[in-house]
């Protein structure tokens, strides 16, 4: 479960990318969060995982106050979300098998299961026969595929994804959204934004509406 209470999100300056905004997300819960560029979506996204910090109010998931947490427990609380980024945040220098085990190395699992986690993520997203492919290699569309196998290879129990089609065709587009719904099918919470409103309507889930900050009603 993700709650926000009367969070504001104030930026040096004054700036206040989020007002006032209260919602509850449940668990297994599919997640729409709609509004134009601006409109405060990634900063939301951020304050779910502890990357920003609200001003005001409280951020909870899974009952932690993440606005609350030490530095030493931000990693713990992460590794129950996956992340997916507009711009993918590969690792260009290491082949695709390498970008996704990362997350299994960081938290120091054993190399052969780590090695079988990354396969089945890699299966799950229909890049396995490219495991040892360059990422400058892959389509736009197999970037974006391998930042969620990625973001899913620690089964998190939630997953956060900010544009994830930005940057694709329909075609691709409408592929991943059915792959996030099948995530969403075995339970898995996940917050999606995106300024298409024909996403979020293809979605047929909760739509969350922000407008310079604020959650419409």
């Amino acid at each position: 479960m993700i709650t926000f209470s009367q969070v504001t999100k104030r930026y040096r300056g004054g700036t206040e990318a989020l007002k006032e905004v209260s919602f509850t997300i449940e668990t297994g819960e599919l997640a729409i969060l709609s509004g134009p560029s601006g409109a405060g979506k990634t900063t939301l996204l951020k304050l779910i995982a502890a990357i920003e910090r609200p001003t005001q109010g409280s951020v909870l998931v899974h009952g932690q106050n993440v606005g609350k947490l030490t530095r030493g427990a931000v990693p713990y609380l992460r590794r129950n979300i996956g992340m997916v980024f507009q711009e993918g945040r590969l690792l260009f220098d290491r082949n695709v098998f390498e970008n996704v085990i990362l997350p299994l190395r960081i938290i120091g699992m054993p190399h052969k299961e780590a090695a079988k986690r990354v396969r089945a993520a890699l299966d799950k997203v229909g890049l396995l026969h490219r495991e040892k492919a360059q990422p400058i290699t892959l389509s736009g569309g197999e970037q974006q595929r391998l930042a969620i196998a990625r973001a899913i290879v620690n089964r998190p129990a939630i997953l956060i994804a900010d544009e994830p089609t930005g940057n694709l065709d329909p075609e691709y587009a409408a592929q991943l959204m059915d792959m996030f719904a099948a995530f969403n099918q075995v339970g898995v919470t996940l917050v999606i934004a995106t300024h298409d409103p024909g996403l979020a309507a293809r979605a047929a889930s909760r739509v969350l509406h922000l407008r310079d900050g604020v959650l419409q009603a």
